[in-house]
């Protein structure tokens, strides 16, 4: 009897030993090289710093897999989608190889260089972006995918800092070495090109024939209006007040990356240290229902073997042993629950975290032309009335159809409420 119970009890332990180890899984940490990013040696004529615009990020699809196994959200997504342009801003800005530097929230033929990006992956631990620079003169400067992997240790030693900080260094540093490249005389003509697509953009019939596009896309300047031109001296001055709008925009969006990142910097870090125990959760969580099983089928068994035994002390032994088990088994089930549960409090945590991020702008009072209108909505709809009004003005005045807003293609989805 005392064989068969000895036996019975290497298995249970045996079992235990092997469900056990079952709940361990290694974690391979990728280590990518570290990014300097390349800052301007000296001052650059002003002439030559070409103003840059950032588009709101796409924010890609979110595949179901992902929304139920990392708890990523639309409303996250939105976030990211402005505020990933915001960081690569600020990384420009400080490189001095620029000039005016803003995240604009759609198309606009106001800005020299455009850089238009899709979030690929964004998840905490790996950031996939990809990135397509363009001029005003429609010259494809580049389009490349960037992608970074950290671990949780990146997170203890970001600090403040951005810890997927070496994509943002590495698109700078190509966005440099492209312009590099570029001559005096090219830079010039890309700043042209701009001013004169602008133009062109909310006044058709005035700008007529001044720049064309070739086959390829890219434009070409015609012929330039004369230094006294009215027309071009309102519209330059209609410029520039888009670019303050553009400011104030950057202004709303300053604000919501203020009141949101230090909760943003939490949910990736959480995001990260989940994605860890995702990959094991599961497995660890069904090993602790198993093993509690188990231990409790082994207490069973054992209940059988030497309920039959007319010896005290076996009977008492069996008992504890039995007890042991049971207890064992209960704190295992218990310990996969608490587990489980852990996981759905934070998945709904970060649910709430996403829909605090869908917060809207307070409206804007703009005078242009004479005329005094609000702007309402978000920071991309107010942008988007702005240009829908300045295109209606100069229909009216001209008595020509009003031309398409220069806003109005591929406005991200999650931009527009």
């Amino acid at each position: 009897m005392i064989a068969s119970r000895s036996i019975a009890s290497m298995i249970v332990l045996a079992l235990a030993v092997m469900l056990g180890a079952g709940c361990q899984t290694m974690t391979v940490t990728q280590t990518v090289e570290d990014t300097t990013v390349i800052n301007a040696q000296g001052e650059i004529e002003e002439q030559q710093l070409l103003d840059v615009g950032i588009r709101v990020f796409d924010p890609g699809e979110i595949s179901d897999k992902d929304r139920e196994k990392k708890g990523l959200t639309t409303e996250i997504r939105s976030a990211e989608a402005r505020y990933i342009p915001l960081v690569l801003r600020d990384t420009l800005q400080k490189t001095g190889h620029w000039g005016a530097v803003r995240v604009v929230p759609a198309q606009t033929h106001a800005i020299d260089v455009l850089v238009a990006g899709k979030i690929l992956e964004s998840d905490g631990e790996v950031l996939a972006l990809e990135i397509e620079v363009s001029d005003a003169a429609g010259n494809r400067w580049f389009r490349t995918v960037y992608e970074k992997q950290v671990d949780t240790q990146a997170y203890a030693n970001a600090g403040e800092g951005e810890v997927f900080q070496d994509i943002y260094n590495r698109i700078a540093n190509d966005l440099y070495r492209h312009k590099a490249k570029l001559s005096a005389e090219r830079v010039v003509n890309i700043q042209r090109v701009a001013q004169l697509r602008f133009g062109e953009s909310l006044a058709p019939h005035a700008f007529e024939g001044f720049v064309i596009a070739d086959d390829g896309g890219r434009y070409q300047i015609q012929r330039l209006p004369a230094a006294d031109d009215p027309m071009f001296d309102r519209v330059m001055k209609i410029r520039e007040r888009e670019h303050l709008l553009i400011d104030v925009v950057n202004g709303y969006y300053d604000k919501f990356n203020a009141e949101m990142t230090d909760s943003y910097f939490d949910w990736r870090k959480a995001r990260s240290d989940e994605a860890a125990a995702l990959r094991e959760v599961k497995q660890k969580a069904a090993g602790r229902y198993l093993l509690g099983a188990a231990m409790i089928v082994g207490a069973i068994a054992i209940e059988a073997l030497g309920g039959s035994s007319n010896n005290d002390d076996e009977r008492s032994s069996s008992g504890t042993l039995q007890d042991v088990m049971v207890i064992g088994g209960a704190y295992n089930i218990t310990r996969g629950m608490q587990i489980s549960a852990e996981k759905a409090t934070h998945e709904e945590s970060i649910r709430e975290l996403g829909e605090s991020f869908n917060a809207e702008v307070a409206p804007l009072v703009v005078n242009v032309e004479g005329q005094t209108v609000e702007l309402t909505g978000s920071a991309e709809q107010q942008f988007h009335q702005w240009r829908t009004l300045l295109s209606e003005i100069y229909a009216t005045e001209t008595g020509a159809p009003a031309p398409p807003t220069a806003d109005d293609d591929q406005l991200p989805a999650s931009a527009v409420k």
